[in-house]
């Protein structure tokens, strides 16, 4: 239980730092979205969407019976939308947008308060540096994971809807195989999460074993 209260009181003691990293992470996360798709199309967006949300799903719990399909609809409920609209045919089609949804804000940040929460451990645990590195990895690679697909861009090409798939497309992947590749975000998701919360366990276990390690050593030794 020594790595587990560890991190109870990394918490505790930097819940407002953590706090901080999560909104930053989240921030920066929008940030970095609507720069891509500024650079991949060369265009500034000529309108914005700002959604009722709270009217939204409020309105989704009172006619949606089922709690699953309830949960599922609010996922994916947006709160702002901002993109490039053509006009050429008749009323117009968006052609890219940006998709700001508050179910993936609160997972991001979840990811960001993790990864301030692993950089605060690592800070405190002594490691080489070659082990070091390799920790830091696995933290990067965890955080990417989940961050991509928790991306919330569409664009025409890939039928407009918003998913990660579409940021491959972007990167130059092939339509039908980014769609194909949709179906295993969840998964590699979790997996981003899973590598973070091993790593997390792992600094606090390594930070708990000289505690555990000079005890019953005698004074004078």
């Amino acid at each position: 239980m020594a790595p587990l209260t560890i991190i109870a009181g990394e918490i505790r003691q930097r819940w407002r730092h953590l706090l901080l990293w999560g909104v930053l992470f989240a921030l920066l996360h929008q940030v970095a979205m609507f720069a891509a798709l500024l650079l991949r199309f060369r265009a500034w967006p000529n309108y914005v969407t700002f959604y009722d949300w709270p009217g939204n799903v409020l309105h989704i719990i009172r006619s949606t019976p089922s709690v699953r399909d309830m949960v599922g609809i609010i996922r994916e409920e947006w709160l702002i939308e901002i993109g490039r609209m053509n006009y050429d045919y008749g009323t117009g089609i968006s052609e890219w947008s940006l998709n700001i949804m508050p179910s993936r804000l609160l997972v991001l940040c979840l990811l960001g308060a993790m990864v301030g929460l692993a950089v605060s451990l690592l800070h405190r645990t002594a490691c080489a540096a070659p082990a070091r590195n390799s920790l830091r990895a696995t933290a990067g690679l965890g955080a990417f994971l989940v961050a991509l697909t928790n991306v919330t861009m569409s664009w025409v090409v890939c039928c407009a809807t918003p998913s990660w798939v579409v940021g491959l497309a972007m990167l130059g992947l092939g339509t039908s195989t980014s769609l194909a590749l949709e179906r295993s975000g969840p998964l590699l998701s979790v997996l981003g999460f899973g590598l973070l919360t091993a790593l997390i366990l792992y600094l606090a276990w390594r930070k708990s074993r000289p505690a555990q390690q000079s005890k019953g050593v005698p004074a004078h030794a």
